[in-house]
């Protein structure tokens, strides 16, 4: 068995944070709509893209284009070739023990409902226990709702506290002889709140309960592991790590996989087929049936080396100051009140005024070519929990600036002098 470490090429040297070479990386980021700058802080729904993950993709349309897993002739195994190296630097990107335990999805949302059907579904009977959180993402909710529904299993929430935080002896204390997974989130996509996931993970299997972690949020902002997690499954998306749409990943451990049905029938995940029955194709092709997105995971393959030729620990320390000054000057302007205060988060503030509804914020933002999300995202019972029914929502990556900070707390100052 070929491990990830084996295989890869060797690393980029790591590159200093110079903010403005690494805004000059992304190409939209220079973009004005009516003569104003843009201001782009809605990372935590999709990131932007840099150059280099725009032209990987052209270049594999104009100069590679082939299917993959077919063809005898060069381009298409050069395709191949190319599809599987990301397999291979996703592996080590995310500590996996072997490439075999990579599957390619159409993101987050698509590995989550793998899991619970081929992993679940199977193995869940009535009255047994699905445990998430009051802070999971829809995508973390619906598909154990549907998993539960045709089984017969009851899903638990653990509780949350006011200030956004899990409740850790809540969740404990529904780990329970009945549970048979748990699923949480490692940060809140809403809130921006970091969760304790190697203890709840140690939590859960100290009581023999497998563990998914939802990654989509961390994976853009801290270094994932999976053995130091320990978790058995792992989700995440390319587009919020800088990579193209319809592109996602999952982490599961070889043992569990191997034992897992397909999800999907079609080509390329089977081994022999005959009008009365069929056998699967080994790991991972067993769980990616029919042409897969070739070129967004070459961009995702581009995504992730170039996070790895930055200084993870300086892109860190930066968006930990751009939450510090974003929190001190949101929460200065009038009528303006912070949800979400968990002493643990990413870079994100959610909050809502008394004097506006999210939505009329936003758009007043957006006449000022600031862009922030409002709504629910995608968390109406973390909404409900909190008592709010929407946020406006301000989320940073690493080539935001203090200055971008600066213009949304003026345009909150203007907005509220408008609308108060």
């Amino acid at each position: 068995m070929t491990t990830a470490a084996h295989t890869l090429q060797a690393m980029p040297p790591l590159r200093a944070l110079d903010l403005t070479a690494v805004r000059a990386d992304f190409p939209l980021l220079a973009d004005r709509a009516g003569g104003r700058a843009l201001v782009y802080l809605d990372n935590a729904a999709t990131s932007q893209k840099p150059r280099v993950v725009i032209d990987a993709v052209r270049t594999f349309y104009e100069h590679g284009n082939a299917n993959v897993h077919r063809g005898v002739y060069r381009l298409s195994e050069s395709a191949s070739a190319a599809y599987e190296h990301t397999r291979v630097q996703i592996a080590s990107f995310i500590g996996a023990r072997t490439a075999r335990e990579v599957v390619f999805t159409r993101g987050t949302t698509e590995a989550i409902n793998l899991v619970a059907q081929s992993y679940a579904r199977p193995r869940l009977a009535p009255g047994d226990e699905i445990l998430i959180t009051a802070m999971e993402h829809h995508s973390n909710i619906v598909p154990w709702q549907l998993v539960c529904g045709q089984t017969g299993a009851v899903l638990r929430v653990a509780p949350v506290t006011d200030a956004g935080e899990l409740d850790v002896a809540g969740f404990e204390a529904l780990l329970g002889e009945r549970t048979r997974l748990v699923a949480l989130t490692q940060v809140s996509n809403a809130l921006g709140t970091i969760n304790p996931v190697t203890a709840l993970v140690a939590a859960a299997h100290a009581r023999g309960v497998p563990v998914l972690v939802d990654a989509a949020q961390s994976a853009p902002h801290l270094p994932l592991d999976v053995q130091a997690l320990g978790c058995d499954f792992l989700a995440c998306s390319s587009h919020k790590m800088f990579g193209p749409t319809g592109v996602g990943i999952l982490y599961g451990r070889e043992a569990l996989l191997d034992a897992m049905p397909p999800w999907q029938g079609g080509g390329d995940m089977i081994d022999t087929v005959t009008f009365e029955e069929s056998t699967w194709a080994d790991l991972p092709a067993k769980f990616e049936a029919g042409t897969p997105n070739i070129s967004g995971v070459i961009g995702l393959g581009a995504a992730v080396h170039y996070l790895e030729s930055l200084d993870r620990g300086a892109l860190a320390a930066h968006e930990d100051a751009l939450l510090k000054h974003a929190t001190d000057l949101v929460s200065r302007i009038a009528g303006v009140r912070i949800v979400g205060t968990a002493p643990e988060k990413i870079a994100v503030v959610s909050f809502v005024a008394d004097w506006a509804h999210p939505h009329d914020l936003a758009t007043v933002l957006d006449d000022g070519g600031i862009c922030v999300r409002a709504g629910h995202h995608c968390a109406q019972p973390l909404m409900r929990r909190l008592g709010v029914p929407a946020t406006t929502r301000a989320s940073f990556a690493f080539y935001n600036t203090l200055d971008e900070v600066d213009a949304l707390a003026d345009a909150l100052a203007s907005a509220h002098r408008m609308l108060a």
